[in-house]
């Protein structure tokens, strides 16, 4: 069983603008004009267009998956919390929740979180990957 795991040091993302928003619209294929167009987020009460939810979530998902490596995952699991502007810096950093073994090898279990400047928790996940995965002749 793992005993210990190194954790990252924490990525910091931005200042991000409203450039990174449309660019991940534009992969995503959401174009939701609240996420670009000032005119319309100000018509829906917003000071400014505000980013996709998904893009900090990309971000912490790519942040784990560097570490621990995409093939390993094995859950992720995402919630949102606060919302992102224009401007804003990003930092995204994880725990160790626990490492434990079972039918698929060494997992560990992580707490993402990917905080503003101001201190507010915009998406926080948590994820499962696996760290040594047994080869059939070796499951228990």
């Amino acid at each position: 069983m793992i005993n210990t795991v190194s954790v990252p040091t924490p990525w910091v993302i931005g200042p991000v603008s409203r450039t990174d928003f449309v660019r991940y619209q534009g992969a995503s294929g959401d174009m939701n004009p609240i996420h670009h167009d000032q005119v319309f987020a100000e018509a829906a009460g917003y000071p400014s267009p505000f980013s996709v939810g998904m893009f900090q979530a990309g971000l912490l998902a790519t942040f784990a998956t560097d570490w621990l490596g995409a093939e390993n995952i094995r859950a992720i699991r995402v919630r949102f919390l606060e919302q992102v502007w224009p401007e804003d810096t990003l930092t995204c950093s994880a725990l160790v929740e626990r490492t434990y073994t079972d039918d698929e090898g060494d997992k560990i279990d992580v707490e993402l979180a990917c905080t503003r400047q101001t201190g507010g928790l915009a998406v926080k996940a948590w994820a499962t990957f696996v760290r040594t995965p047994l080869v059939p002749s070796e499951r228990p």
